[in-house]
């Protein structure tokens, strides 16, 4: 038996950030049954983003006698596509390897399960390991859902899981079920590679959970590159026919028939706490996901959990932030990071978002306003040749405090990182107007949009 200050379950960006952060202090040992990385670097941001900047360079290349270049006949091999977001994740899974070599954090390869407050048993090829510890951090992610849809078990029905590893082609028609980040991700990627295209979403609108007017604006430029888009629509039922696979909707109350030659299924995801505990032994769940405080420790003290597995907001870089504040709670320390967290989804164009939509900072009674600058009178968007986009931010109608900004443009990605730490520091738009941004660039969207009228 091993003994260790802190054992880390889960090497994504949550687990293998904090075991790295507290091999300064602490005796660390970090268990993963998969690869390093976790389903960011293997299965989730780091692959798609490779596929969607592959897409998005094949897309300017397409229109790229707007800008006076005359290129032959473009083509693309997939093989190659994939073979590179290959070596990308290779190489950044080796450099995670690397840095926890210098550590020298052990790294337990097995699935590990919580059997009391202060042993870990790791279950790998070799057999059985016990290590003691004295505090245990739950860092196991999440998996895609899989809705009770008759059907779903059929061949060709796909997750992001399944299709990021997918190497003899694109299916010439994508039926995407989901309109959120994932699955307007995919669609722009594969719509890009040749793929027809068609979204269903059961809400009415799509990427919900952001601003109305940036779903709205995304249906609208999706429609316009070729897709189709269902919102108000549920999936009922998946056959298969001799022409491929048929799925059967209601929008609203009206049937719908479409045809695909594959299906994604990306309704959100699940968190990884299955077989988590043995001989007894348990946390406090709730529909199997770990319950935490605000110092992410468990309903058992020395237990911590971060990041999908406790259901809240599944981003990598909120993961990493958690993972900071819960080591900062074992250490006796303060925080050293504001838990705002920003969300991006990297169509094209990029939309960012951190902090209240102007619905949401109403409802929870606040008087607020919104200005909202359009990125067409941008001159780095427009000689560019941007989509159309634009950067809206809400504040405090007395005291112009940020409470919130909402990103539809090129490198939105980038830009909503000045937007949160305005936000965590309480800034207000006066605040981020007096600085100077260089000019020509996209960055001088926000000072436009700060210094606007109010909205009406």
């Amino acid at each position: 038996m091993q003994e260790f200050d802190l054992v880390v379950i889960g090497a994504g960006p949550g687990g293998y950030e904090t075991a790295l952060a507290a091999a300064a202090d602490m005796r660390v040992a970090l268990v993963e049954k998969d690869e390093l990385g976790g389903t960011c670097l293997n299965r989730g941001c780091i692959p798609t983003k490779s596929l969607l900047h592959t897409a998005e360079l094949l897309e300017a290349m397409r229109r790229s006698d707007v800008f006076g270049i005359r290129a032959g006949e473009i083509a693309w091999d997939f093989a190659a596509v994939h073979a590179r977001k290959e070596q990308v994740v290779r190489q950044l899974r080796d450099g995670i390897a690397l840095r926890l070599k210098q550590k020298k954090i052990p790294v337990f390869k097995g699935a590990g399960d919580i059997v009391d407050a202060r042993t870990v048993r790791v279950r790998g090829a070799e057999g059985e390991t016990l290590l003691k510890t004295e505090k245990i951090l739950i860092a196991t992610g999440s998996r895609p859902a899989l809705p009770p849809i008759p059907g779903i078990s059929c061949p060709h029905v796909e997750t992001s899981d399944t299709l990021l590893e997918k190497t003899d082609g694109v299916y010439p028609r994508l039926l995407i079920v989901g309109g959120g980040v994932i699955g307007v991700e995919f669609a722009s990627v594969f719509s890009a590679l040749g793929s027809a295209v068609t979204i269903v979403e059961a809400t009415p609108r799509l990427v919900g959970n952001m601003d109305k007017e940036i779903g709205q604006s995304l249906k609208m430029l999706l429609k316009k590159r070729g897709m189709q888009v269902y919102c108000d629509t549920r999936v009922q039922e998946i056959r298969e026919d001799g022409a491929g696979l048929r799925c059967l909707c209601l929008q609203g109350d009206t049937p719908l028939e479409l045809s695909a030659d594959g299906i994604l299924v990306c309704v959100g995801r699940r968190p990884c706490a299955d077989g988590l505990f043995s001989g007894g032994f348990s946390v406090a769940q709730d529909r199997g996901r770990v319950l935490v405080d605000e110092h992410f420790q468990t309903s058992c003290p020395g237990i911590y959990a971060i990041g999908d597995v406790t259901g809240g907001i599944m981003l990598a870089h909120a993961a990493a932030a958690q993972g900071k504040c819960a080591l900062a709670h074992m250490l006796g320390r303060t925080p050293p990071v504001a838990l705002i967290v920003p969300a991006c989804i990297y169509t094209d164009p990029e939309i960012a978002s951190v902090g209240l939509t102007l619905e949401d900072a109403r409802d929870a009674g606040l008087q607020a306003d919104s200005r909202k600058y359009p990125m067409s009178a941008n001159g780095k968007s427009l000689l560019s040749q941007q989509e159309r986009g634009f950067i809206k931010v809400v504040y405090d109608r007395d005291s112009h405090r940020l409470l919130g900004a909402h990103l539809m443009c090129a490198r939105a990605s980038d830009l909503i990182s000045e937007m949160t730490q305005a936000r965590a520091r309480g800034s207000t738009l006066e605040e981020l107007a007096s600085v100077i941004r260089p000019h020509p660039t996209f960055s001088e969207g926000v000072t436009e949009a700060v210094t606007l009228p109010r909205e009406a």
